[in-house]
């Protein structure tokens, strides 16, 4: 990432977990000259065959001229014309030869220096592209306005992630901070690596998502130690909705005077990274994006009353464009004159905190990664089994929210847990791990009495009272469509 900003390559980080199919898509769209992986990865105490997968993803043909390799578990791999060691490229000069010295590039501010996928919009891939100034420029700003008062500072997340690049690597950096990277799990090879690593490096910031917190909160066996407790003084959480409850644990064990304490950040990758964090580090000079709520004409609404969230000042690390054969869908960020339109739904309360309801779209962000619900319902209705199907967000304990698929079977299938498997693993295959649905919610019929949006707030409370048992044990619970209607009456 920095030897392609410093000499002006563009460049993008693609998920690990990505099925072949969906890694081949995304380098087809993204059109490289050179492919850097390695032989292989070590993830959940298992050695993922990257580079095997990676030359799967390329049979198809897409323009790339070199795969550089790094050679990291030792596993053996094919080796086809193009293909570079990466310790045969950076290879010392013999002794007593002069070092080459390779200046930074002269560039414009507005150059492109990375581009990363959103989710897919109706089948079609689309990428954001983001310059290099103002990616520097929102590093530096949120770092230390919005993160931390400086110390160690470590980002738990994937390096796919937008919010890792810019603000796991080039903020810390760009201030002279130390970060922390990780490779692996926070479970493997125990539940205690998470507080191993922040009593080892001296973790003075913690930024990850709600997901991998509420996940920590679960284990018992691994409860925050002194030592660690006494380290860490800023913890952040970003990309999800923070629930009272998780925060109120971070806060029983983490500082909560003056700079310390916990942060409740949102942001997009359309906008570069975080923008706004309830509890800055330095809130006096924190860019102010002016964020306001207003009504589907524009207006602004008043504090309690929910709308869409837009910008009404300029904002650094906004977008400098949008490529891909979905790209003319997300014209909606311009809709309304002189000010830029999230897409989010959020509240203003009564102490002018923000709090964030979830996508206007059909599209959630699972521990960093965007997943499209409509996606995920497009892979249910391919399955010959499936006559009707919904996707819906439902409160998780340990993962913090979990997707549900909603699925009417076809007419003499069994709703058992044989097809269940099956559509979560038709899920899995296609669109990778993080989109699998975390259970299957079967369902009578879908009946013409309800909206589209009706319908989904209805399935969603009929499947958190149903429970965990019901949507992943081996007997799976068949709701009604006299449930849904009830559900509906309920909640309207």
């Amino acid at each position: 990432m920095l030897a392609c900003a410093r000499i002006g390559a563009a460049f993008t980080v693609l998920p690990m977990p990505l099925p072949v199919e969906a890694l081949a898509e995304r380098v087809d769209d993204f059109r490289p000259k050179v492919l850097f992986t390695q032989d292989g990865a070590w993830r959940h105490g298992t050695i993922i065959p990257a580079k095997a997968r990676a030359d799967e993803a390329l049979t198809a043909g897409h323009g790339v001229e070199h795969t550089v390799v790094v050679r990291r578990t030792g596993l053996d791999v094919a080796w086809y014309e193009g293909d570079r060691w990466l310790h045969d490229l950076v290879a010392q000069a013999r002794p007593g030869a002069p070092a080459p010295e390779a200046p930074p590039a002269d560039l414009p501010a507005d150059c492109p220096v990375y581009a990363v996928n959103l989710a897919n919009r109706r089948g079609r891939p689309v990428a954001v592209v983001h310059s290099a100034a103002p990616t520097l420029a929102v590093a530096v700003a949120t770092h230390r306005h919005a993160f931390s008062p400086g110390g160690v500072f470590w980002l738990a997340g994937d390096i796919s992630w937008l919010a890792a690049q810019v603000h796991g690597v080039f903020g810390p950096l760009a201030w002279g901070d130390t970060a922390v990277m990780f490779e692996g799990t926070l479970d493997v090879p125990s539940h205690h690596r998470l507080w191993d690593l922040v009593q080892r490096y001296g973790v003075a910031t913690l930024m990850t998502t709600p997901s991998v917190l509420a996940r920590v909160r679960g284990w018992s066996d691994a409860p925050p130690p002194a030592p660690a407790r006494g380290a860490l003084r800023r913890v952040i959480a970003i990309s999800e909705p923070l629930d009272p409850g998780l925060r109120a644990w971070v806060e029983s064990w983490v500082p909560s005077s003056g700079a310390a304490g916990i942060g409740d950040g949102w942001g997009q990758i359309e906008l570069g990274g975080v923008v706004t964090v309830d509890r800055p580090a330095d809130p006096d000079r924190m860019p102010d994006a002016g964020l306001v709520v207003v009504d589907e004409a524009g207006a602004a609404v008043p504090d309690g009353t929910a709308g869409e969230l837009v910008l009404r000042r300029p904002w650094a690390g906004m977008l400098r464009a949008v490529e891909g054969a979905g790209a003319p869908d997300t014209n909606h960020h311009w809709q309304r004159p002189s000010v830029y339109s999230t897409g989010d739904r959020a509240v203003r309360r009564p102490d002018a905190r923000l709090e964030f309801l979830g996508r206007i779209d059909a599209v959630i962000n699972l521990s960093g990664q965007l997943v499209s619900l409509s996606e995920v319902r497009d892979v249910l209705l391919e399955h010959p089994f499936v006559a009707d199907a919904e996707v819906v967000i439902r409160a998780d304990a340990g993962a913090g929210r979990a997707l549900i698929a909603c699925v009417v079977p076809s007419a003499g299938t069994a709703p058992d847990a044989a097809l269940a498997g099956e559509l979560t693993d038709a899920v899995r295959d296609t669109l990778g791990g993080l989109a699998r649905p975390r259970g299957v919610l079967f369902v009578e019929r879908f009946g013409e009495e309800l909206s589209a949006e009706t319908r989904r707030r209805a399935l969603t409370a009929v499947a958190g009272a149903v429970g965990a048992m019901g949507l992943t044990g081996p007997h799976p619970v068949t709701a009604l469509w006299s449930h849904v209607l009830a559900a509906a009456g309920a909640g309207a």
